[in-house]
């Protein structure tokens, strides 16, 4: 997200909220619960440059989320209780699931004791090549070979561009320029190994970073003990399943699932889609799921849960916690449903 788009949408939270209108639209557009999605969770960075920085807040912040969903007596459910109250259409209390993609090690070190002060069970989604280590986090790959770079030079559409990467402003550009042109390449393969290309230009170790962040499997296998973590599938690579044939996103959802069943001893219920942006799953992808016997799948498609959400069950919505807008208010701005209607044109369910 460009530094123009955070500046237009943290506008529009504030407009909403000093407007009151997340207080007038709630009862009518808040849906029954919530699914919240957070990735790193760790102290501020003092980069000026961190394209990234929308997947992580600071562990205050965390604090402030749930002391904010205890005051409001909201119930704080696992994924199976969700699912639980979807089917069995119980909406007599609202409720909200916390979910944490990717398996970082800093959800251990810096989250897991605030969720046990508060006492919030939480489902964690692991691909099963970041826990081996051998996973590729190409958007942090990319970061930093900008970040070193003062210009690069890709093949785009048949010809070398060169993009400025003089300044920090221009990284910013640069960054979101190239990210949603590797984003619209048909295949996955190919967008991983220009970035590879680039990070390896650039001396960036692009191996080692899944190591630096992830937790392997002897850290995952210690992390699922604690009773308030559930762990859930992330497929093995992380592949955004719409780019891949039926058969080959199959085989990475169960390959992941196999591989956190032997390793940890249970096997997933449910599933969070890589990405998860219509353009990585859409409802081939659902069907896939709901085949495949997963009580639930979550997007990242923004929304709150309504009760016809119980027809949609591995074509889920969540509102991301986004290290960019890291307020109380505009949380509950986004709890509201105001802002999600108004992206979904006021549709409740937006699973095509």
């Amino acid at each position: 997200m460009g530094r123009l788009n955070k500046k237009i949408v943290r506008t529009g939270l504030e407009t909403i909220y000093h407007t009151g209108g997340h207080l007038l639209g709630a009862p009518f557009l808040s849906g029954v619960g919530s699914i919240l999605t957070f990735h790193h969770v760790r102290p501020a960075r003092p980069d000026a440059f961190q394209p990234n920085r929308s997947l992580e807040i600071e562990p205050a912040f965390l604090e402030e989320v749930l002391k904010a969903l205890r005051a409001a007596d909201v119930d704080i459910v696992t994924l199976d209780e969700l699912h639980r109250r979807l089917t069995g259409r119980d909406f007599r209390r609202r409720f909200v699931a916390l979910t944490f993609d990717d398996g970082y090690r800093d959800n251990r070190d810096h989250a897991l004791p605030i969720l046990r002060k508060y006492e919030a069970p939480f489902t964690l989604f692991a691909p099963s090549a970041f826990a081996e280590g051998t996973g590729d986090l190409w958007w942090i790959a990319l970061e930093r070979a900008i970040a070193r770079a003062d210009s690069i030079a890709l093949p785009v559409e048949g010809t070398l561009r060169t993009y400025d990467c003089s300044t920090d402003d221009a990284k910013d550009e640069t960054f979101t320029t190239v990210y949603w042109w590797l984003r619209s390449l048909p295949s996955e393969a190919e967008m991983r190994q220009v970035i590879r290309e680039l990070a390896l230009e650039h001396r960036i170790d692009v191996d080692s970073i899944c190591r630096e962040f992830c937790m392997d499997w002897s850290e995952l296998a210690a992390f699922a003990r604690d009773p308030l973590v559930a762990i859930g599938a992330h497929t093995d690579s992380h592949v955004m399943l719409a780019k891949a044939s039926p058969e080959a996103a199959r085989a990475d959802i169960l390959r992941g699932v196999g591989e956190l069943e032997t390793k940890l001893g249970v096997r997933p219920a449910h599933l969070s889609f890589p990405v998860g942006d219509p353009t990585s799953a859409g409802p081939r992808d659902f069907d896939i799921a709901r085949e495949l016997g997963f009580r639930t799948a979550v997007t990242t498609r923004p929304g709150v849960l309504f009760a016809e959400h119980s027809a949609h069950l591995t074509a889920l919505p969540r509102i991301s916690v986004n290290g960019e807008f890291q307020r109380v208010r505009y949380l509950n701005v986004l709890l509201s449903g105001v802002p999600t209607a108004l992206m979904n044109r006021f549709r409740r369910v937006n699973a095509a």
